[in-house]
């Protein structure tokens, strides 16, 4: 993306404009600030010839400053350095403000966005490259309003002190105006050659937030195999291509900077000999040519002005388009108008329901991984279905479209008669919840882990822990209900992050609750107090619940077993043992392991046994 071109340009001038709609009374503002301090900065050379050709040519003549040429001098000059500083405040001040308004409105949006957008969009976008666009993306996007306003600004300055300039003498004018193009080509190349290095940086930072962020979250998994090694040297490898990237743009701009300096001097240099000729011929007097001196000198300023404007517009174009596909991104999730029914458990049913999850072949292309296939489900208001198959079977998508976090690609969920597709915004939740099978917990006390900001009082809280066996490690806790658990619950076991995970859910009495795996960090009899309690508690729930454990079946009104992704049976547990190879395979596996080491032990000790009765008088048994 080089700067010249047009579509930059274009896409630049959208982005800014985009900006001023969104904050257009502090950019009027910072643009005012600016033009005021334009303008008083060309009156400055005015000011300097007008005191030079009133006080200090006749005070050199005479060879003596009285008081009141000084006190001239002074006030003429302060008034104009005041007015020149509340305008640079005023500009200052109005842009950061637009500027930071921009960003803090952007990173809502996107945020929102996050939350807004189906699960099925965030499994394709790594969370690192999210968090980029959430933070480096938008604040690429709206740095530019930092010095846009003052780029504005002096353009009025570049005309006032151009008039200025023609008006003392045209011919000086002409030698100092002559260096303004061979400045505006240097500042033409700068971009050029910035453009593409400044891109690069830009999106390297995205890279090296994703890498840090999964670093961050595979920690246990580093930490627990011997990787740190390893994550560290890929981390550096990303890290260093920023590092030479930016490098790369701090050498074309030391290579710029300087002859971009030397120009305007140049052009002084030029003025002032030119000058001298003409004052010495006597068609200037020495204050016109230091007016016209300082003029020039302070007129290549906007030039540059206008220059870092141009050199962010490749960095605010690259933010944008990152942003915006966020902002643009619609996912597949639609929303209806319908409520749900209140009052009561819910029907669930599920019909010919199929999902499959996009995968990258070997040849590159994208490709399906069924997850899902042709389910059929009816389960019954206040009963409790076990759905049992072994890993990769389906479950936790069958969980996941239940509680429509994704659509499926074919077939409809339905509670109580209505397609969830057709439920407004927010419905589903206010009558279903589930508990993952991995626990979530926020860096918040146990009461807010388990309110999640919502109205419920200490007694409810209590009453959901005790529902979930979770109130006796509570009451222990240094300050009970009030103890922050760290992040991610990290003072917490994973037994005891399940339980407030449960009692999350318990305590918005949900018509339908919905158990991935809920209870697998705990030991079998908290297990079956957890159950029991959720099906004394859950009198008006539907409960759907992935089971592994025996204990966990056994509580169940039906059993439906997956594998493969489709529903190869379901019955009562017993009705399953009697007709389903897999299904007594897989829930009698434990128990075969048990009694296989039983038998094994047996033998052993058996074995042990007559090899004693064998051995001869006097030996050792």
């Amino acid at each position: 993306m080089n700067v010249p071109t047009r579509s930059t340009l274009r896409e630049g001038l959208a982005v800014i404009g985009r900006g001023i709609k969104g904050q257009p009374r502090w950019f009027a503002l910072a643009v005012l600030g600016s033009v005021v301090y334009g303008v008083m900065t060309s009156l400055t050379a005015a000011a300097i010839g007008f005191v030079v050709k009133r006080a200090v040519a006749p005070a050199i003549e005479a060879r003596h400053v009285t008081a009141s040429q000084l006190w001239f001098i002074g006030g003429v000059m302060a008034a104009v350095v005041l007015t020149t500083i509340v305008g640079v405040i005023g500009r200052r001040i109005a842009g950061g403000v637009a500027m930071y308004n921009l960003g803090a409105m952007y990173r809502r949006k996107v945020t929102r966005q996050y939350l807004r957008l189906p699960l099925s969009w965030h499994h394709q976008h790594p969370s690192g490259q999210l968090l980029s666009n959430a933070n480096a993306d938008v604040e690429a996007t709206w740095n530019i309003f930092a010095p846009l306003p003052m780029a504005l600004g002096v353009v009025v300055m570049l005309v006032f002190g151009i008039v200025q300039m023609v008006v003392v003498d045209p011919w000086l004018a002409v030698v100092g105006l002559t260096v303004f193009p061979m400045l505006f080509l240097a500042n033409v190349a700068f971009q050029r050659a910035m453009s593409p290095r400044v891109t690069r940086a830009q999106q390297l930072r995205a890279d090296v937030s994703e890498v840090a962020h999964e670093s961050f979250e595979a920690a246990l998994i580093v930490k627990s195999l011997g990787r740190e090694d390893q994550e560290a040297e890929r981390f550096r490898a990303v890290t260093h291509e920023l590092r030479d990237a930016n490098i790369e743009v701090g050498r074309t701009r030391g290579r710029f900077d300087p002859a971009i300096e030397a120009i305007p001097t140049v052009g002084t240099l030029a003025v002032l000999l030119v000058g001298t000729l003409r004052v010495s011929s006597g068609l200037l007097t020495a204050a016109e040519v230091v007016q016209i001196a300082y003029l020039f000198s302070i007129l290549a300023f906007p030039v540059r002005a206008l220059g870092w404007v141009l050199a962010e517009l490749p960095r605010a174009v690259v933010g944008w388009n990152r942003v915006s596909a966020v902002l643009d991104a619609e996912g597949s999730m639609t929303y209806g108008d319908r409520s749900l029914p209140s009052g009561g458990a819910s029907h669930l049913q599920a019909e010919h329901l199929g999902y499959a999850y996009e995968i990258e072949s070997e040849t590159g292309e994208p490709a399906l991984n069924p997850a899902v296939v042709d389910v059929d489900l009816d389960v019954a208001p206040g009963s409790t279905v076990a759905i049992v198959g072994p890993t990769g079977s389906g479950k936790s998508t069958l969980t996941n479209l239940v509680m429509r976090l994704v659509d499926p690609d074919t077939g409809a969920v339905l509670v109580d008669g209505v397609d969830l597709r057709q439920v407004r915004h927010g419905g589903v939740s206010e009558v279903a919840a589930l508990v993952a099978q991995q626990t979530f917990m926020f860096d918040d006390s146990v009461r807010g882990n388990i309110t999640l900001g919502g109205d419920h009082d200490d007694a409810a809280v209590w009453r959901a822990l005790q529902v979930a066996q979770g109130a006796g490690f509570v009451e222990k806790l240094p300050r009970r209900l009030d103890t922050h658990v760290g992040e991610r619950g990290a003072s917490l076991s994973g037994g005891q992050r399940q339980r407030i995970a449960l009692a999350r859910a318990v305590i918005r009495q949900p018509q339908l609750l919905i158990l991935d795996d809920a209870t697998s960090a705990v030991d079998p009899s908290v297990e079956q107090a957890i159950l029991a309690g959720l099906r004394e508690a859950s009198s008006g729930t539907t409960v759907l619940v992935v089971a592994y454990r025996m204990a966990t079946i056994l509580l169940a009104d039906e059993v439906v077993y997956l594998e493969g992704g489709r529903v190869v049976d379901h019955g009562s547990h017993q009705e399953l043992l009697g007709r389903c190879a897999g299904y007594e395979r897989l829930v009698t596996a434990y128990a075969r392991e048990a009694a296989e080491r039983e038998a094994i032990a047996a033998e052993e000790e058996s074995t042990d046994g007559r090899r004693g009765a064998d051995a001869p008088e006097g030996v050792s048994r």
